[in-house]
């Protein structure tokens, strides 16, 4: 195996865990208001640090940082879930050249979103 291939193998199984992941959830009965926002649980299984960004169209907006191997919760702030569209989450790694990002998603106030980022 070649080292792209490595990475393209890598980033498949992002997609695919991001994707299968992204289930958020939230309370059917609780009283959401569209001016609340949701949050992003990100675990990094990988060694390296991430940035991780929303991306909607082409904005880019920085969450935060999540340590390589550990969990961490982000709020995604409640202008980028108004209207905005499908959300996207890019995991850029300090030092690194890859940057995987998830599938689009539609993220509502008062969602919890799952991302892990396989080693």
């Amino acid at each position: 195996m070649t080292a792209s291939s490595g990475v393209i193998i890598r980033l498949a199984l992002f997609l695919l865990l991001a994707g299968l992941a992204s289930c958020g959830g939230r309370d059917p009965d609780s009283n959401i208001s569209p001016s609340s926002s949701a949050m992003l649980q990100v675990e990094n299984r990988g060694f390296a640090d991430m940035v991780v960004y929303a991306v909607s169209g082409a904005q880019r907006t920085r969450l935060g940082l999540a340590n390589g191997n550990s969990t961490k919760s982000f709020t995604i702030p409640p202008s980028l879930l108004r209207g905005s569209g499908p959300l996207r989450f890019l995991a850029d790694p300090i030092g690194g050249s890859r940057s995987p990002i998830s599938e689009e998603m539609v993220v509502q106030p008062g969602d919890i979103v799952s991302l892990t980022i396989p080693p």
